[in-house]
């Protein structure tokens, strides 16, 4: 009956005859069992292991260590990043050591939950793919409990876009263990960047951990400090933005009577606007602390757009100006017959002073604007330069932070 008793006690608890040990090798013989299960009261004992164990006044300390070996799809349009963690997990259970002089065992390994073991929860994952979903558990002679977990999991993160391709963002992950209150549990958090090498935009070049006041429930918080190489945004929206505005100051060089500076200006103009089109739609968009180079891009817009219009403006008061006087009707017949007969010495000067002036009027405005412009151009990238290097930018509070508790309804 005894016997009877004991096996199926064993195999209630789960455990095999054949004990996995440390560096992959197995004991073949009668499996561990610790001294406080022989009792025949059984289902009182299997749920005292099943239960976290008791630290007397204090709570359980548990060693964290997360090990970040990468990070990759940043995705800022969607304020979400992906990673790759191994969670690695030890605390103190003396109910499960046993007398080395009887068991000559260094550890076993049991499956994860024939044991107690915490429930984590990710608070800000969208996802999480745990690769194994039966991990076992390592426990050593002293009651040590090992539990190694790896996971892929995408995240959101408030990135700050305000200095975008240049930017800094700092990424939270927040590990709870709901199941459990700060009396019975406490972390101990430790964070590790595993990432060798990394051929992508983005980098994680800090990484923190800390554990937050104040929380009714055990948790502990990593942050991923990410950088942008910005190799790739340079290349692809200040490198084009940059020659458009360099060509549209060429073009001023163009005199204003030939006939192909408008159709260039005009050709730059809207060859921006589907610049920019695509630019705002590949930019992400936020209740505060925008990208400064949304504003940078647009005053770029406004500058070609105020050149432009200059070319138009001023081509066509020339050529109405030469219209009129083509146009306008000729003097009294007797004084031009006179005149032929008696051609003074300025006769044939006259007319061209008055084209001439209209046409020096024309040019002379369109050259004070050149200088004006390009003066404007160089003043705008000084300035722009300014407000990237000392330019902050302070977010709206967020709702939970104004009403932790909320805000009653109004009816």
């Amino acid at each position: 009956m005894m016997a009877l008793q004991f096996l199926l006690h064993l195999a209630f608890l789960g455990l095999s005859i054949t004990c996995p040990l440390v560096r992959g090798r197995s004991f073949q013989g009668p499996a561990v069992v610790w001294p406080s299960l022989f009792n025949l009261n059984m289902p009182q004992e299997v749920q005292e292991i099943i239960q976290i164990p008791n630290n007397g006044s204090a709570p359980l300390l548990m060693g964290a260590q997360v090990f970040v070996s990468n990070v990759f799809n940043v995705d800022i349009l969607r304020y979400t990043v992906s990673s790759m963690l191994l969670l690695r997990l030890s605390w103190l259970d003396t109910r499960l050591a046993w007398n080395a002089s009887a068991h000559p065992w260094q550890a076993v390994t049991l499956p994860w939950d024939s044991l107690w073991t915490p429930r984590i929860t990710i608070l800000e994952a969208l996802w999480v793919d745990w690769r194994d979903q039966s991990p076992q558990v390592r426990v050593n002679q002293d009651g040590r409990v090992e539990l190694n977990m790896a996971l892929t999991t995408e995240t959101n993160c408030n990135f700050e876009l305000l200095h975008f391709p240049r930017d800094q963002s700092n990424c939270s992950l927040s590990f709870y263990a709901l199941s459990n209150t700060v009396m019975e549990l406490e972390f101990q958090a430790h964070a590790v960047n595993e990432i060798v090498s990394v051929k992508r935009e983005y980098v994680v070049h800090d990484l923190k951990t800390e554990v937050p006041p104040g929380q009714l429930v055990p948790c502990f918080q990593v942050t991923l400090s990410l950088k942008n190489t910005a190799l790739k945004s340079i290349i692809a929206l200040l490198v084009p933005a940059e020659a458009l505005l360099l060509a549209d100051v060429c073009g001023g060089l163009l005199p204003l009577r030939a006939i192909e500076r408008i159709a260039y200006k005009v050709t730059l103009l809207l060859g921006y606007l589907v610049f920019h089109s695509s630019l705002v739609q590949g930019l992400p968009s936020s209740s505060s602390c925008n990208p400064l180079l949304i504003y940078y891009f647009t005053v770029l817009l406004l500058l070609l757009f105020l050149s432009t219009m200059e070319s138009v403006l001023l081509a066509g008061l020339l050529a109405r100006g030469n219209l009129e006087a083509k146009c306008s009707p000729s003097p009294d017949p007797r004084r031009e017959q006179r005149d032929h007969s008696n051609p003074g010495p300025n006769s044939e000067e006259a007319p061209r002073g008055v084209k001439g002036s209209r046409r020096s009027w024309a040019e002379t405005a369109d050259h004070i604007f050149f200088l004006v412009y390009v003066a404007g151009v160089l003043c705008s990238q000084f300035i722009f330069a300014g407000v990237w290097t000392w330019a902050t930018c302070k977010s709206d509070p967020a709702p939970g932070e104004a009403a932790p508790h909320g805000r009653q309804p109004k009816l």
